[in-house]
C-alpha cells in the first residue's frame, strides 16, 4: 500500500475510533447500554469501545471515594468519561452535579479525556421534576466546561407523544429496552452528528424497540436535538 494512503487510513480510522469510559449506576449499565452504543457504532463501520464503572445506586461522590476510577484513569488512555447520577432535581443533587463533577473533571484534565454528562430523567413518581433534572445537568455542563448528552431532552418530549413504546420499565424509573436505546442513540448521535440516523433500519434495532412507529419517533426527536 502507498505510504501516504496508509498514513491517512490510519488517520481517518482513529479519528472514528473512541475510547469511552461510563461511570455512573444501574440507569447506565440497565440492559447494557453502552454495548448498545457499541452495536450502532458497528452498523455505522466505527469502533466505539466502551468500559463501565456502574454500581447499584452510586452518586459521583461514590466513584471519587472508593478509588477504582483513579486508577482507571491511569492505566487506561479514554476519549471520554460520561458521568451519570440520579436525576439529581434537588438542591443537594444540583450541588454533587457541580462540586463533584469539578473534581472528576480535574483528574479528566490529568488523562487528556473529555467529561461529558449523560442527562437521565426522573422516575414517573417524581415527573414533575424533570425541568429541574434538564437544569440541573445543563448548568452543571456549562461550569465544568463539560460535554452533555441530552438524554433527558429526548425522554421527556418523547413522552409528549400518546400511544408510544414505554420507555420506562416496570418499575417506572429504570429504562426499558427502548429507553436504553434512546440514550444509546443520544450518544452516538452528539459523537458523530454528520451520520444519518433516518438510515437506521429498523429490523437490526427491533430486539430493542418493538414498535416501529416509536423507533422512527425516537430517530427524528434525536436528529432535532
Amino acid at each position: 500500500m502507498n505510504k501516504l494512503l496508509y498514513i491517512l487510513l490510519f488517520f481517518q480510522l482513529s479519528v472514528q475510533s473512541q475510547q469511552i469510559l461510563f461511570v455512573g449506576n444501574s440507569l447506565t449499565y440497565t440492559n447494557n447500554m453502552p454495548k448498545m452504543l457499541e452495536y450502532i457504532g458497528k452498523q455505522q463501520g466505527i469502533t466505539i469501545k466502551t468500559k463501565s464503572l456502574c454500581f447499584p445506586n452510586y452518586a459521583i461522590i461514590d466513584h471519587i471515594n472508593d478509588g477504582k476510577l483513579q486508577k482507571l484513569l491511569a492505566k487506561k488512555q479514554f476519549d471520554y468519561l460520561i458521568v451519570q447520577q440520579g436525576p439529581s432535581s434537588q438542591a443537594e443533587g444540583r450541588r454533587m452535579l457541580i462540586q463533584d463533577g469539578a473534581t472528576i473533571r480535574a483528574l479528566c484534565e490529568q488523562y487528556n479525556t473529555k467529561l461529558s454528562y449523560f442527562m437521565v430523567w426522573p422516575s414517573v413518581r417524581y415527573y414533575h421534576t424533570f425541568d429541574k433534572v434538564i437544569e440541573n445537568h445543563k448548568f452543571a455542563t456549562k461550569q465544568n466546561d463539560a460535554f452533555l448528552f441530552p438524554v433527558g431532552n429526548i425522554w421527556k418530549e418523547y413522552n409528549t407523544y400518546k400511544g408510544k413504546e414505554s420507555l420506562y420499565s416496570l418499575d417506572n424509573f429504570h429504562p426499558s429496552t427502548a429507553g436504553s436505546f434512546v440514550a444509546a442513540l443520544t450518544i452516538f448521535h452528539q459523537l458523530y452528528p454528520t451520520k444519518n440516523l433516518q438510515q437506521l433500519p429498523f429490523k437490526k434495532y427491533k430486539k430493542w424497540v418493538a414498535d416501529e412507529d416509536s423507533f422512527i419517533l425516537i430517530k427524528q426527536l434525536i436528529l432535532k436535538e
